[in-house]
């Protein structure tokens, strides 16, 4: 699967020089430009080591960053990051195409049956805003949003602004009577992800009939648009009064300055709150101890007063087994750093893009991970939690919730859609994370 190329974000930055730290094993100068013959003492020239980052459009700005600080004291290793959304991110880190594929998804567990030796490591912590273009409402007014709300929005039941439903939680709101226009993805997506486990998780009427994955089967909805990548759905919601959409907490400033308008998201406990670092850290602090060795698990829908309801955890998705010893070495280093506290994880990393860093355990956990990255044959461990050969796992919904992953079709109608964006009801591209087959880990 590939991204379209009009909306994939491609950035490569690149130092290119003799990679002999990285190699260990010559004692060549490392001075030596890549055009070169030879070195100095008229040896052939090191092979520099490259990594190669596709997949998530949320992490995207943040990779941008981290590849422009890294270079800086690790020139001997050329990095090239590409948007091209989760589940492409997903699909070439399994084929080996990229040697990080990144994802606000972990894999199923019948993805990490099929495919022995991945790794799912979380990198940092992000979190993803409900946004409305409603003409004529306050920036300093936020609307309160529920999940069965945003689920009658996106299954069609909800239709206009003044809903009752929409009314009941906003009293004192003056709301328009217009149409709601629902923007939904269409590449395969971490974003459709966590909002689709949201929808999932706090509405069973979503999970019996939808629910979650990296790509859903949207129903068809009048006068609802795709579109692609985070960028994309920003620019569909700007260009669409009366619209809605889910948008990566990175692309804040984006939102903000289409005047884009933030949502209140109901959690757990019934509170309204929207997405900051104490609402997203207090998600976090509930569900982290529940974090298991191979860190593949859901924060959405976290308990706690103050909790927001959409956040998770940005993975990075690694083979264990790795080509070459050099490329193993490289790969560790660079993701070390990344979630180092004096690296990567650095407040002026992690706040210019709305992310919080990882708790000391769940960074300890990521290590331990990352620490297994090897080149040759390497232990394949087996899903934590998974069932026996045979049994389809499920995991642990919230209280008086189902999950139910059954996908259901609809046509696409007939709407005209911004530049860039695709009707609803389109088929969708991405590899699949189908909601019937799910990791073992603690939902909420």
């Amino acid at each position: 699967m590939s991204a379209r190329s009009g909306l994939t974000m491609t950035r490569t930055l690149a130092v290119v020089l003799v990679a002999g730290a990285v190699l260990g094993s010559c004692n060549q100068p490392n001075s030596t430009s890549a055009n070169s013959g030879a070195t100095s003492n008229g040896a052939a020239p090191a092979a520099k080591v490259t990594l190669l980052e596709t997949g998530s459009t949320l992490l995207y700005p943040l990779f941008n960053m981290w590849v422009a600080g890294y270079q800086k004291t690790n020139p001997g290793v050329q990095i090239t990051a590409q948007s091209t959304g989760s589940g492409t991110g997903i699909s070439q880190a399994i084929s080996g195409i990229a040697q990080i594929g990144s994802s606000d998804a972990y894999m199923s567990d019948a993805q990490m049956r099929s495919q022995a030796g991945m790794l799912n490591i979380p990198l940092a912590i992000s979190s993803q805003m409900v946004n409305y273009n409603l003409p004529g409402l306050g920036s300093n007014q936020h609307l309160k949003l529920s999940g069965p709300v945003l689920a009658g929005i996106y299954n069609g039941t909800v239709k206009t602004w003044d809903d009752r439903a929409i009314a009941t939680i906003n009293p004192g709101i003056r709301l328009p009577h217009n149409q709601i226009i629902p923007v939904h993805r269409t590449d395969g997506s971490g974003d459709t992800f966590i909002f689709t486990q949201f929808l999932s998780f706090s509405t069973p009427a979503w999970s019996n009939s939808i629910g979650y994955g990296t790509t859903v089967s949207w129903p068809a909805v009048q006068g609802g648009i795709g579109a692609e990548g985070n960028a994309g759905m920003v620019n569909a919601a700007k260009g669409t009064p009366y619209s809605i959409a889910y948008i990566g907490i990175s692309f804040r400033n984006a939102t903000d300055s289409a005047r884009l308008g933030v949502a209140q998201l109901e959690n757990r406990d019934g509170s309204f709150v929207l997405p900051k670092p104490d609402t997203v850290g207090a998600a976090v602090n509930e569900m982290a101890a529940k974090t298991p060795p191979d860190e593949r698990i859901s924060l959405i829908f976290a308990p706690g007063a103050q909790s927001y309801p959409i956040v998770n955890y940005e993975y990075a998705i690694v083979k264990q087994q790795q080509p070459n010893p050099q490329t193993a070495t490289a790969l560790k280093d660079f993701l070390t750093w990344a979630i180092s506290p004096t690296g990567g994880s650095a407040d002026r990393y992690l706040s210019a893009v709305g992310f919080v860093p990882l708790p000391d355990t769940i960074r300890q956990s990521s290590a331990k991970q990352i620490a297994t990255i090897a080149s040759g044959n390497v232990a394949q461990a087996q899903p934590s939690g998974t069932a026996p050969s045979g049994t389809a796992p499920s995991a642990t919904a919230p209280s008086g919730t189902a999950q139910s992953g059954t996908a259901q079709s609809g046509t696409a109608p007939s709407a005209t859609a911004p530049s860039g964006t695709a009707p609803s009801g389109t088929a969708q591209s991405g590899t699949a994370q189908s909601g019937t087959a799910r990791h073992t880990a603690f939902a909420p």
